[in-house]
């Protein structure tokens, strides 16, 4: 009985948290996400953000098929509806042993209506069709793209330049 009681507090100050939609500092802080499935690419299954307008921080929770350096997620980023990218977050090595992952990133500068899409790239199969996409203000939530919508940011920089293991 005392770990059911016990349990449930604990649940309970879970939900309460996971509520409060700002920080001590008054910065703004959210997080959405739901569980996804791998289908062969890399999939964004959770986005959190934190901070202000023109300087927002992301933690993107990605799942992907990692066998080892040569098909492993190495990178997630934040593009605008046209397709330009505003910010790219490297990952330096396949996280096989650690599915999902989560990595944050940042400053994006960003104004706080500004649509984006966050989505995760593999290295030799290219961009999910599972992403988040939204505002700051709206929040962002789990939809899905054509996985060559702006394919050709691929080849812009910044670049992984190698594998660590």
């Amino acid at each position: 009985m005392k770990t059911t009681g016990i349990l449930a507090v604990l649940f309970s100050l879970t939900i309460i948290a996971s509520c409060d939609s700002s920080s001590p500092t008054g910065e703004t802080v959210s997080e959405q996400g739901n569980t996804g499935s791998v289908s062969g690419s890399a999939v964004v299954s959770s986005v959190s953000f934190s901070g202000g307008p023109g300087n927002y921080n992301f933690s993107v929770t990605v799942e992907s098929p990692d066998t080892d350096c040569n098909q492993y997620a190495d990178w997630w980023e934040v593009i605008d509806s046209e397709g330009t990218l505003l910010y790219r977050r490297i990952l330096a090595h396949s996280h096989v042993g650690e599915q999902p992952f989560t990595r944050s990133g940042g400053p994006v500068n960003i104004a706080v209506d500004q649509a984006v899409i966050v989505r995760a790239h593999m290295n030799n199969l290219g961009y999910g069709t599972q992403v988040f996409s939204g505002s700051v203000a709206q929040g962002l939530s789990e939809s899905s793209i054509d996985r060559d919508f702006a394919a050709e940011l691929e080849s812009a920089a910044p670049l992984p330049d190698g594998c660590a293991f």
